[in-house]
């Protein structure tokens, strides 16, 4: 039985071309995160609440458009298993993320409030966006 196109397309996906698309639909769901960030601070919720529920909203952007378009393994096997891996994987991951940015937030020097909310959310981000593309590809979507 042939297989149809998109399913064959993505199975044929290099490293590199999975990791680009993660980067670009990373980068479309850190718009949603940073947003929300912003937002929440200049409604006046701390720090970490602010940061909490601007992660869980990238985060669920990013499960879903991932799993169609960037790891070809998402629709495969079992779905409920790869949701729970999913799941486990970000629940890791948004402890290590809020508690960067906390951290760095509680450790910089307070020499502006932007450009200080700036770095950490960004440096948070990067360490989670590693963390999540590896747990992604070689554990959760595995093919």
């Amino acid at each position: 039985m042939a297989e149809p196109a998109a399913q064959t397309e993505q199975k044929r996906l290099s490293v590199f071309n999975q990791l680009f698309r993660f980067v670009a639909i990373g980068g479309f769901c850190a718009i949603i995160d940073a947003g929300v960030y912003a937002l929440l601070l200049s409604l006046g919720l701390p720090n970490w609440a602010s940061k909490a529920v601007s992660f869980i909203l990238g985060t669920t952007a990013s499960y879903l458009i991932n799993r169609k378009f960037t790891f070809s393994g998402a629709s495969t096997g079992n779905a409920k298993a790869k949701a729970v891996g999913f799941a486990v994987v970000y629940t890791v991951t948004f402890f290590v993320n809020v508690g960067t940015n906390e951290l760095l937030y509680q450790t910089l020097p307070d020499f502006n409030d932007q450009l200080r909310y700036a770095v950490c959310w960004i440096v948070a981000q990067g360490l989670g966006t590693l963390i999540n593309f590896v747990m992604l590809k070689w554990v959760v979507f595995r093919d």
